[in-house]
């Protein structure tokens, strides 16, 4: 059984006091900590929300957590956006706001093909399961 610790929000901010002169050296190093910083508050931020879509996904459409972002990946890479995008907005359509058609259709395909694949299934048109196209595989 997993359990589901949940943070408050105040718990990400941080703060960082520099005793050194903002032009030096030491300087320079406490600006690139707090861009670090912030790049890694982001990134936690972005893995809770893919997260919670895998758990969402898994849910729906039985599988592992592996597949379950093997597919989320596939919807961000046919929409052209970032992976805690798509979370985000599957989070909140589960929360009854509209998915955005793009992404509809994304996840509608990346289903269809997880679905085929785990039937066992050739998800691929008739003429490209052959590898030759137009030739009659009987032949």
């Amino acid at each position: 059984m997993h359990r589901t610790a949940m943070l408050p929000e105040t718990w990400w901010d941080l703060t960082v006091e520099a005793l050194a002169p903002a032009g030096g050296p030491a300087g320079e190093d406490v600006s690139a900590l707090r861009a670090e910083i912030d790049q890694l508050r982001r990134a936690l931020t972005g893995r809770t929300a893919i997260d919670q879509a895998c758990g969402m996904v898994m849910v729906l459409a039985p599988c592992r957590s592996g597949a379950a972002r093997g597919l989320l990946a596939d919807v961000s890479r046919q929409c052209d956006v970032t992976l805690p995008e798509v979370a985000a907005a599957l989070i909140a359509a589960w929360e009854g706001e509209p998915l955005a058609w793009p992404t509809q259709q994304a996840l509608r395909r990346a289903l269809r093909r997880f679905y085929a694949e785990d039937r066992g299934c050739d998800s691929r048109l008739p003429d490209e399961s052959s590898g030759r196209e137009g030739h009659d595989s009987r032949s």
